[in-house]
């Protein structure tokens, strides 16, 4: 991997992070004054006036859009208006909880979404294989609230061997990561299988069988670094969008993470803790994305020369 290569790829990433920045500035503040909705009806309009001048919002939004990038290179993201706590602390505080949900999911995800895959395409065009993918496109299609509920009313209602919400134990886990591991193991196992079908086609392949090598040589040495790409593609991708995807799950399950917090905070317009939470988001999916282009340029050379084409044209 060459350093132009690598260096492209970082600018690429810093560009994105600042157009994303600055697309969640300028939204956030058209939606609405946030002073009306933290303070009651009949406040005055003196008390008003104060507040805005306190929290910024009584300057152009140019000057905010100014002030906020200032203070953002020193590396204040701003007060949230509702706690006047700050915001980067409040995400810091529920991050290791939809840390903990994210990855447990994650690990669920390949754990059966991997061999799921690698099973089916093994047993091309069979039952299995059949079974397989339907089990996929359940995954993929089930929305994650809805399935969530139909655990909760099966484990915790009906059952009563899960508990509903909450975070005080492992038992508190199980279902909000195997909700949010569904739609990404459904993923995992779709492209594992397409990937492990395109290089058991491929020539060496069969000179590899032709040579004597038996079923798990073929597959662990030749078949599995070969389709390495599209997997560690979309399992990068999934690993971009885990704070994403939990804010659904996190509210089904009363998750105390970061999810929960940002809809309370766009419930009441705090603008702080909202623009945190959403380039946090953007930074986790940024850098998944970067992660996963500079595997590419290391596991494959030909990635680097597309790329160096690319720039040329």
């Amino acid at each position: 991997m060459t350093f132009t290569y690598a260096l492209w790829k970082v600018l690429r990433a810093v560009l994105t992070m600042w157009l994303v920045v600055t697309f969640v500035f300028f939204v956030l503040r058209l939606t609405g004054d946030p002073v009306a909705q933290l303070l009651p009806d009949d406040i005055d309009q003196n008390t008003i006036d104060y507040y805005r001048r306190l929290w910024g919002l009584d300057q152009p939004i140019l000057v905010q859009y100014w002030r906020y990038f200032e203070a953002l290179f020193h590396g204040d993201l701003g007060i949230s208006f509702r706690d006047n706590q700050d915001a980067l602390g409040l995400v810091l505080d529920r991050l290791p909880k939809t840390a903990l949900l994210g990855f447990s999911a994650l690990g669920f995800a390949i754990a059966f979404g991997l061999p799921l895959g690698i099973i089916a395409a093994l047993k091309k065009d069979s039952l299995i294989d059949r079974v397989v993918m339907s089990f996929a496109v359940f995954g993929f299609s089930m929305p994650n609230f809805f399935l969530g509920i139909l655990l909760i009313l099966g484990f915790s209602l009906y059952l009563r061997v899960l508990p509903s919400s909450g975070s005080d134990t492992w038992l508190h886990l199980i279902m909000p990561a195997l909700t949010l591991s569904s739609t990404m193991g459904a993923q995992i196992a779709r492209y594992t299988r397409s990937a492990m079908i395109d290089v058991m086609n491929k020539p060496y392949m069969r000179t590899a069988e032709s040579k004597g090598a038996g079923t798990t040589r073929r597959l662990y040495l030749h078949a599995l670094p070969n389709a390495s790409i599209p997997i560690i593609t979309i399992i990068g991708l999934k690993i971009g969008e885990l704070i994403g995807w939990a804010v659904v799950v996190e509210n089904v399950f009363a998750w105390p993470g970061i999810g929960r917090l940002l809809t309370h905070a766009v419930a009441m317009r705090d603008l702080a803790v909202v623009q945190c939470i959403l380039m946090m988001i953007a930074i986790t999916m940024v850098t998944a994305n970067l992660t996963v282009d500079l595997i590419y340029g290391w596991l494959d050379p030909r990635v680097r020369v597309g790329a160096a084409r690319e720039r040329l044209q």
